[in-house]
């Protein structure tokens, strides 16, 4: 089974994520499938980048969010372009 989550990087008392899909079973840090976006907690205010629209073609194919990723994806909706 596929997941979306958080994957830890950056150094001690200094976190940042990448969010990544990857299998299920594998360990929090180990070889993601694709990059799907990253969140940094400790910058004022945080940073939140995702790519909706590759998170919704994982979702398609069955993969799950964590809580985590589910509460970022729907604190930052996906953005429009503006129509030309």
């Amino acid at each position: 089974m596929l997941m979306i989550r958080l994957a830890r990087f950056g150094a001690k008392k200094r976190p940042f994520y990448r969010v990544v899909v990857i299998e299920k079973d594998k360990p929090r840090d180990g070889r993601a499938l694709e990059v799907v976006g990253n969140y940094s907690p400790t910058s004022k205010p945080a940073q939140v980048v995702l790519k909706h629209e590759r998170i919704d073609h994982w979702k398609s194919k069955g993969a799950q969010l964590s809580d985590t990723v589910e509460r970022l994806v729907k604190a930052n909706p996906a953005v429009a372009a503006p129509a030309v």
